[in-house]
């Protein structure tokens, strides 16, 4: 098993469309590059229901095999859960279950390993930092005053922890004209996305162009 680049996405605030990216720019990397997937949101694990899958992974020798969606290898605590249940343990046992999902699962070979980073900087990332070697971090942000405000927190947390940060990324979910904010923090910004009702309302099969924009430059920089 091999994995060249692991890439966590991130923000501390919910609701700015991490997910839905995180899945976008999953699908643009994987027309030229094997793409993995962690779902790493224990309380709300949403790639399962991006991609609309509804199988279970094969668990052989206690080993997680991923489910392979639109040439994507995806793990999702929300395979094991299901729609209708919801996990309400502690930060121990959240930090086992994560553990488990890491060490557990036979990725195969990849070029680039994307997690989709939980909401807020509590045990999960610090678990997920100790366990693995994340090569960056992609922050997602809206143009919002709480959500800069979040972000900032969330970059000062990972210049303590030593992580890199790649860059951000803006979701213009309102399309607003935000010329005089060309960047909310100090690192690159990546690009931004506009809405679009296949992001919002994620299609596994929309073909991006600004998903497409910001996967070269991943590719180039990394």
């Amino acid at each position: 098993m091999s994995i060249k680049k692991i890439i966590a996405f991130g923000s501390a605030k919910g609701g700015v469309g991490k997910s839905s990216i995180t899945a976008s720019i999953a699908k643009s990397l994987s027309k030229n590059n094997k793409i993995g997937i962690l779902d790493a949101d224990i309380y709300g694990p949403s790639q399962h229901l991006l991609f609309k899958i509804n199988e279970k992974p094969d668990l052989n020798n206690k080993i997680i095999k991923p489910i392979n969606k639109n040439n994507i290898n995806i793990v999702s605590m929300g395979f094991i859960l299901g729609d209708d249940n919801s996990a309400t343990w502690r930060g121990p046992m959240l930090s086992g279950v994560i553990k488990q999902l890491i060490n557990s699962t036979d990725w195969g070979n990849l070029d680039y390993l994307l997690i989709d980073m939980p909401p807020g900087t509590g045990d999960a990332y610090l678990t997920i930092f100790k366990e693995l070697e994340v090569d960056n971090f992609i922050l997602i942000s809206t143009d919002n005053t709480l959500s800069i405000s979040d972000s900032i927190r969330t970059i000062s947390m990972l210049n303590k922890l030593n992580v890199k940060i790649l860059g951000y990324i803006e979701n213009n979910i309102f399309n607003i004209n935000n010329e005089d904010k060309n960047n909310f923090f100090e690192i690159d910004k990546l690009g931004t996305f506009t809405f679009h009702n296949k992001i919002y309302n994620f299609d596994p099969e929309y073909d991006c162009v600004e998903s497409n924009n910001i996967a070269k430059r991943i590719e180039k920089i990394t």
